[in-house]
């Protein structure tokens, strides 16, 4: 099995994709000690509560002897979602390109917020890998076509070293399903109702979803429906007609971590590191395209 290190590792979708498709995480590393609770309550391997700012993250992640390092800083700063602006969080995506190329394992995956290609640290990070001899693909997925009933669309970008440029991109889409999974799809009858409800963003967007379609992006917050709430155009129900919000574990769900996956913490926290997580299906897809590539087509 291939040894990995996960790197901004959240409460562990990428950890957990990885796993399921037969890959050997060893360690991983996270600076949110809510996320790191919840990953030391689910996996075996060590997780390492530090900033990877820290000089001596390169030493212990080449003491771990990955084979593939993989990561998704924090996107916040890339985010439709937040400030349309590069800030400290943005250098941190420099700093994974640093201790990749320190440490040098044969791949990296890297993950990220589909718009990051509007900002100039992803040519940055690119340039840092392809001077080191990483060979990159890159692609938007969109994770309703990989097995996960949510339209979320994120960038994922995957190195080799002495790879060309585009040896992945094939595989990464060959994959796809046509149709995008619903809530139905995947869950069957589990959550009992036919419409739900989940907070939008603004209210110009529309916030009653219907189960035989995919779920909006799961974010990091999970409010009630609001008493003076007024129908969107585009609801697929009214309020009236048994719409419910989904509970903390529901939205799990919908990420697709299991039924016996911990969720330790306040529920602020929770909703937090689900919403900021990797699906573990999303992950587990870009894991297979890999092994599809190692078995398939390299020498």
């Amino acid at each position: 099995m291939m040894r990995v290190v996960d790197l901004f590792s959240g409460c562990g979708g990428m950890s957990l994709g990885f796993e399921n498709a037969g890959f050997d995480v060893v360690a991983a590393f996270d600076n949110w000690k809510p996320a790191v609770d919840i990953y030391r309550a689910n996996f075996r391997h060590p997780i390492y509560e530090k900033d990877l700012m820290d000089s001596d993250v390169s030493t212990i992640v080449r003491d771990a002897s990955p084979e593939l390092i993989m990561g998704g800083p924090p996107c916040q700063d890339y985010s439709i979602a937040g400030k349309r602006q590069q800030g400290e969080r943005a250098n941190l995506t420099i700093r994974f390109a640093e201790i990749v190329t320190e440490v040098c394992p044969k791949w990296v995956v890297f993950e990220n917020v589909y718009n990051i290609e509007r900002f100039g640290t992803l040519p940055k990070m690119k340039s840092m890998l392809k001077q080191s001899g990483y060979g990159l693909s890159a692609c938007v997925l969109d994770a309703s076509r990989c097995g996960v009933p949510q339209a979320r669309r994120r960038y994922i970008l995957v190195g080799c070293l002495g790879e060309k440029d585009g040896f992945l991109d094939e595989i990464l889409v060959r994959g796809l399903s046509e149709a995008q999974m619903s809530v139905r799809d995947y869950l069957g009858e589990k959550l009992g109702t036919q419409y739900y409800y989940m907070h939008p963003r603004s209210y110009a967007r529309r916030a009653v979803f219907s189960v035989d379609e995919p779920s909006a992006t799961i974010r990091g917050i999970n409010r009630p429906i609001p008493k003076n709430y007024k129908r969107h155009h585009a609801d697929a129900a009214a309020i009236d007609d048994g719409v419910r919000a989904l509970t903390t574990k529901e939205r799990s769900y919908i990420q697709t971590f299991p039924e016996g996956f911990k969720l330790i913490g306040s529920k602020t926290n929770v909703e937090l590191a689900i919403g900021n997580a990797v699906p573990p299906n999303l992950a587990k897809y870009v894991a297979t395209c890999i092994l599809d590539y190692l078995h398939n087509y390299m020498n």
